[in-house]
């Protein structure tokens, strides 16, 4: 039997093959690392019908610049929308009484309509046996131009 060592064509031979067996497992490893890193960049990607790193970059740069132009028309439009609700007279007060203590039942009535700004009109009707007149008072801040009755002050304040 003859040694591998005695022969120098078997070490060669020898080393040679660990060689192989190393540069096979050594393929192995860098195939899976290529698999790992070919499907993290399909995940990139994705559909984009784009085959370059770098158009999809600047596409994502574009779409974002796109989103940012949205993005300000929408809170340019939200805040005309907060200014504009506030303006609008949607705060409403309500009483009925009777205008008259020694006849009749609560049909008269006070009705405020006001923004934050308690701008607006309160309207009043005053009902008697004979004839119910209604008289409307514009506001602003609250107060009117005409003298404003107990009830319409109560109103305004029963309407914010």
């Amino acid at each position: 039997m003859e040694d591998w060592t005695s022969n120098p064509m078997n070490a060669v031979t020898v080393v040679l093959a660990l060689l192989v067996i190393i540069l096979f497992i050594w393929i192995a490893v860098v195939g899976g690392r290529l698999k790992k890193l070919r499907k993290q960049y399909t995940a990139v990607m994705g559909n984009t019908g784009l085959t370059n790193l770098e158009d999809v970059i600047v596409e994502l740069k574009n779409d974002i610049a796109e989103q940012q132009q949205v993005h300000k028309q929408l809170k340019s439009q939200l805040e005309q929308v907060s200014t504009t609700l506030s303006k609008q007279k949607g705060k409403v007060g309500v009483l009925r009484y009777n205008a008259f203590a020694e006849q009749g039942s609560d049909l008269s009535f006070s009705i405020a309509i006001i923004n934050d700004e308690k701008d607006g009109a309160v309207f009043s009707g005053i009902h008697s046996r004979e004839n119910t007149y209604v008289y409307a008072k514009p506001l602003e801040k609250g107060q009117s131009a005409y003298p404003l009755t107990p009830e319409e002050l109560k109103v305004i304040l029963e309407a914010k």
